[in-house]
C-alpha cells in the first residue's frame, strides 16, 4: 500500500507492506511517519467534521479525539438523529462519549 503521510508538511511517499504480524514501512523521513503508515494499515482513525442546521445558520461540529475510520458513517448518522438546544455555545459538547469511542462532539463554530 502506498500513501502520504501527514503527520508534518513533508507529505513522506510511505509505502507501507504487510509480512505476517510484521509491518513493513518505508519512505519516512521521522519515526512519525513509520507510526502513521504501521497504524494506517491496522487500525486508522480520522477525526470527523460536519455541520448541523441551528436556527436560521448552522453549528460546526467535530470529534474532539480521531475515532475509529470504521465508524464514520454511524458517528454523522447519530449526529444527525440528535436536536440541536435552543442555546448553544462554542466549545460545549454536543454528544458526549459518542458510541462509546471517549471522544466527543464538539460545537466548534455557530453561524447564524
Amino acid at each position: 500500500m502506498e500513501l502520504t503521510c501527514i503527520m508534518c508538511p513533508v507529505g513522506c511517499t510511505l509505502k507501507v507492506e504487510k509480512n505476517g504480524e510484521d509491518i513493513i514501512v518505508t519512505g519516512n523521513a521521522c519515526p512519525r511517519g513509520a507510526e502513521y503508515g504501521a497504524k494506517e494499515i491496522t487500525a486508522p482513525e480520522r477525526i470527523v467534521t460536519t455541520v448541523k442546521n441551528y436556527k436560521n445558520g448552522t453549528i460546526c461540529l467535530k470529534t474532539d479525539r480521531p475515532i475509529p475510520k470504521k465508524l464514520i458513517d454511524e458517528i454523522l448518522r447519530e449526529i444527525a438523529r440528535k436536536k440541536v438546544p435552543e442555546k448553544i455555545y462554542i466549545g460545549d459538547i454536543f454528544i458526549k462519549n459518542i458510541l462509546n469511542t471517549k471522544s466527543n462532539i464538539v460545537v466548534t463554530e455557530i453561524n447564524l
